[in-house]
């Protein structure tokens, strides 16, 4: 007889056991305890058998089992259309204000006669003061005063990008940058005139080569950031 109630009393446990982990189940992942399929199973009955405590028992793991599979799917999809949704921004990557900053005035300016005079046809068209072209890309080529941000300089300017110093111009004193566009269009679209806080990166030693340039825009890793600054340009 004591045999009897202590075997009951098991079953009952396992089907409150059950009835707690199907509805832990339902409210985090979404799926219906009838979703998941009984039909090659008896329901649990008290029973003098013992094998239908061990039937019980493997119900449970059938419903573990898809519930970490559910559970995972649904992570994966998650995550995924999350990364997809947010391209990384050069702004986020890292704490910016450890570098020290300086206020400037900043407008645009291109390699056309509008801003330097030179025409397509001039042997000079689209060179800098350092002797390398002009670029718009992840690192663009600036012009500043040198005696307050010598040649080679690297800024970081929000909703620019990097800008290394490469090129000086007559109205480009004290504390004035000016900032590379292929257009007139995209200086006033993009641009205009700024009065912002820039980021000294690294300050320059008088010198700028194509070579360095070129590094620096091909840097494997930050490349994931390069169609932030150079997707308008290129459409």
């Amino acid at each position: 007889m004591n045999f009897y109630k202590k075997f009951f009393r098991r079953v009952g446990m396992v089907l409150l056991f059950m009835a707690a982990l199907l509805t832990t189940f339902q409210s985090i992942s979404g799926v219906k305890a009838s979703s998941i399929n009984y039909s090659s199973y008896e329901q649990v009955e008290a029973s003098e058998d013992n094998d239908q405590f061990d039937h019980t028992i493997k119900q449970i793991g059938v419903a573990l089992k898809s519930f970490k599979k559910v559970l995972v799917d649904k992570t994966q999809i998650s995550s995924s259309k999350e990364v997809a949704g947010k391209p990384p921004l050069l702004e986020n990557m890292k704490d910016w204000s450890q570098y020290p900053t300086k206020r400037v005035v900043a407008t645009g300016y291109t390699a056309g006669y509008e801003s330097t005079g030179k025409n397509p046809g001039h042997p000079q068209f689209g060179i800098t003061y350092s002797g390398v072209k002009v670029k718009r890309d992840l690192y663009s080529t600036i012009a500043a005063d040198t005696s307050v941000f010598p040649i080679g300089t690297i800024l970081f300017i929000p909703d620019y990008g990097f800008g290394v110093v490469a090129d000086t111009g007559s109205a480009i004193n004290g504390n004035k940058l000016d900032l590379y566009y292929e257009t007139v269009d995209d200086v006033y679209s993009q641009w205009g005139k700024k009065t912002i806080d820039v980021y000294i990166v690294e300050m320059g030693k008088g010198k700028l080569t194509e070579e360095t340039l070129s590094s620096l825009n091909e840097e494997e890793s930050m490349q994931v950031f390069r169609q932030q600054y150079t997707k308008a340009e290129n459409k």
